[in-house]
């Protein structure tokens, strides 16, 4: 199913999603595109849709069960623009966005869907759900040398730590339950990422409702919505796998040849399922039993 434009994907959606899940996938080359839509499906969202310029490829099988919207991927804050945009026109759907060769995963979703996820993180009055950005990378550079690979996909097993968030408007003060929160290549590899870009929390998952946007910084303008927790205990949290780091780290000019592996002592190979996420401490399954 492809579409001219995301506002002609909006127009023809808007009172049929059923509060969705939906998810925007947005590409901008097709290195494991065809997995990432496939896991996507695999999680149970109703709706995956495609961001993707001209001329990008997905296998036949997929071609009937992805919206494939044609869009400027390559234009400045090209995926924030595209979830404000689907914010404002579908409000009360529940929304992830992601680029391809990220993967989400939450608490036991070997056996449940994401639509009966976030309807039990409903019925306890959340509005949205903390993910961690979790890098992977591949274990040998020298057969991947785009450090993508989803056969032989590592990640850091320690080295992750949060911050308190300062409050702009009150410097003594600290925001109320919420963390800037670092690790994986970005801390270890700080040197070529820019201040700005190295905390690894998003708020990727959450109902749209009229009036928030996402910021540049991946938080949404209600201060509640970028919670890790509510009050009175502790919530569920998602984690995003994602190649997407360590690819551009690899394909920079000014750090590629400075690092021969992404391998280091707590390095472990990635199982690709919750329960070694959850026993690494990268999500919190709360009340989810």
């Amino acid at each position: 199913m492809r579409h001219s434009s995301l506002s002609s994907f909006l127009d023809r959606q808007q009172g049929s999603t059923g509060g969705g899940p939906l998810v925007l996938v947005l590409a901008e080359d097709e290195v494991e595109l065809d997995s990432t839509l496939t896991h996507q499906l695999k999680c149970g969202f109703r709706h995956v849709v495609l961001l993707a310029p001209d001329g990008v490829q997905i296998a036949e099988g997929l071609e009937d069960r992805v919206h494939v919207v044609r869009h400027d991927v390559f234009a400045e804050g090209a995926l924030v623009a595209a979830v404000n945009q689907a914010i404002a026109a579908l409000p009360g759907t529940w929304l992830h966005y992601c680029h391809n060769a990220e993967y989400l995963f939450f608490p036991f979703c070997e056996t449940r869907t994401v639509g009966e996820m976030l309807a039990f993180h409903a019925e306890e009055r959340r509005e949205a759900m903390l993910t961690y950005v979790v890098d992977l990378y591949a274990g040998d550079l020298g057969a991947a040398p785009n450090a993508v690979s989803t056969s032989d996909a590592w990640l850091d097993r320690s080295g992750y730590y949060a911050l308190a968030r300062k409050d702009p408007a009150n410097e003594w003060q600290p925001k109320e339950r919420q963390l800037d929160f670092f690790g994986g290549l970005r801390w270890r590899f700080e040197e070529h990422i820019p201040f700005g870009k190295r905390r690894i929390d998003r708020i990727s998952l959450f109902r749209a409702k009229p009036g928030v946007t996402l910021l540049p910084d991946f938080t949404l303008s209600e201060p509640e919505m970028n919670t890790y927790a509510c009050q009175w205990h502790h919530n569920l949290t998602a984690a995003v796998c994602s190649f997407r780091t360590a690819k551009a780290l690899r394909t920079n000019p000014g750090s590629r040849h400075a690092i021969p592996t992404f391998r280091w002592p707590n390095s472990v190979q990635f199982t690709w399922n919750s329960q070694q996420l959850m026993d690494l401490g990268l999500m919190e399954p709360g009340q989810w039993f």
